[in-house]
């Protein structure tokens, strides 16, 4: 099976034919799916979606383009909110982004080390969104003990040893088949197998064959094949590891 380690199936851009995209998934060999909460309304959505389908998973978190939202008291209700609902699987996506968030740098890390708190506290992981902020990112979590992945790695292989070493994850999205993605696939070359998972990001970045598409979680199967041409792999072979690995790293799919 794969499982799509991240995905925003609660977006607009899915309303109107979410029922075919959730079949195509599962033609394509998606068993699971995980919707990133990103805000409070996606939040609150893709908890609510849980009764939809039982391939279905959620997180909680605020992206950095929404650090201001984020207070202890929001951290209590979605503690209470995780502890009474299994198939909340990690908090986040949640992080830093000195590219494009208007929010400052200070509310931008208040906001991460609440989400870090939360995660040690419910001691689940955390789905990180990191922009071109590595060497902030990785001095904050080096404050707390929680295990977290680097959603849709665009970063160096420096970076990533780093983050290896450290035991946290990559995870990569549609980018590494594109043309330009040669650094990416020399991270891939390099990385260890049992840190890595894949995801679709969906709506966004569409892999090769259908970029400028909106993309869906069907679409992941495309993004093992890379990885599975860059590690001279089985492209089963690579459905099995990044599923098992997504398992190991998101306890509550197993459970």
């Amino acid at each position: 099976m794969y499982i799509d380690t991240h995905a925003h199936l609660m977006f607009d851009k899915f309303k109107a034919d979410l029922a075919e995209v959730i079949s195509r998934a599962k033609e394509a060999g998606v068993e699971k799916i995980i919707n990133i909460g990103c805000d409070l309304k996606s939040c609150e959505q893709a908890v609510k979606m849980l009764q939809d389908d039982e391939m279905f998973y959620a997180t909680v978190g605020l992206h950095p383009y929404d650090s201001l939202d984020a207070s202890e008291e929001l951290m209590e209700k979605w503690e209470e909110l995780i502890k009474d609902n299994k198939r909340i699987v990690a908090v986040g996506e949640c992080g830093l982004d000195y590219v494009k968030a208007k929010v400052s740098k200070e509310d931008q890390e208040k906001a991460f080390r609440m989400h870090l708190e939360l995660a040690e506290k419910v001691h689940l992981p955390v789905v990180i969104h990191n922009r071109e902020a590595d060497d902030d990112c990785m001095e904050i979590l080096d404050d707390y003990r929680v295990h977290a992945v680097f959603h849709c790695y665009g970063g160096s292989a420096e970076f990533a040893r780093k983050a290896w070493y450290k035991g946290y994850y990559t995870s990569f999205t549609g980018i590494i088949t594109y043309p330009n993605a040669k650094e990416l696939l020399e991270v891939i070359d390099e990385m260890p197998m049992d840190k890595f998972m894949i995801e679709s990001d969906c709506p966004f970045l569409a892999p090769q064959s259908h970029r400028g598409e909106r993309n869906e979680p069907s679409f992941i199967v495309e993004i093992a094949e890379k990885i599975a041409e860059v590690k001279n792999l089985n492209l089963h072979e690579i459905e099995r590891i990044s599923s098992e690995n997504a398992m190991e790293f998101f306890t509550r799919l197993s459970k």
